[in-house]
């Protein structure tokens, strides 16, 4: 292949994924088990709200897949939850996590889980700065979930301090998203 054609495919690539979504690593991908249940969550909400695990960082598919395994088994086994709290997950590689996923009711922030999407950042932003990479993985994301409908494009984002009594997203990457567009205070 000459370096045209590569220089090109790559290209048609990036163009695509920009086009189509972004590349959101699935259950089935990083081994989750099935929901015991599910609620539909609405379309053209209002919210999307920000978070961290507070917990261990993950800089690899493969780590960032155990952890995922790891934060699924405790929100089911130890908090009784259905599933996985939230809808999607930001690893430390820079690559989406499917949570619940599209749709489906998360169980990430009382009180607005019906209105808002959770999406949250693996690790602990306290002391972890979020990279260039994770930033873009969630704007992208927030991008497709507007294209999709699931949030209106004049979404408001919210750290998940805002709407709840805790220091999450944690402070590093709360300072971050307070650059975002859509964040209000």
């Amino acid at each position: 292949m000459s370096c045209k054609s590569f220089l090109t495919l790559i290209t048609v690539l990036l163009c695509a994924n920009a086009v189509f979504g972004v590349n959101i690593i699935s259950r089935a991908q990083w081994g989750g088990r099935s929901a015991t249940s599910k609620s539909t969550l609405a379309t053209g909400l209002s919210y999307a709200v920000i978070h961290h695990t507070a917990g261990v960082y993950c800089s690899t598919q493969a780590a960032c897949s155990l952890q995922m395994r790891n934060m699924q088994n405790y929100h089911m086994d130890s908090l009784g939850w259905a599933d996985i709290g939230y809808n999607f997950l930001i690893g430390g590689d820079g690559q989406v996590y499917e949570g619940r996923g599209w749709n489906t009711l998360g169980a990430h922030a009382t009180n607005w889980n019906s209105k808002s999407v959770g999406i949250s950042f693996m690790g602990n932003y306290n002391t972890n700065v979020p990279t260039a990479a994770q930033i873009a993985a969630a704007k992208a994301l927030l991008a497709d979930a507007v294209s999709r409908g699931q949030i209106k494009s004049g979404y408001i984002l919210y750290g998940h301090r805002q709407v709840g009594s805790t220091e999450c997203p944690g402070d590093n990457l709360y300072a971050e998203i307070k650059k975002w567009a859509n964040w209000r205070a």
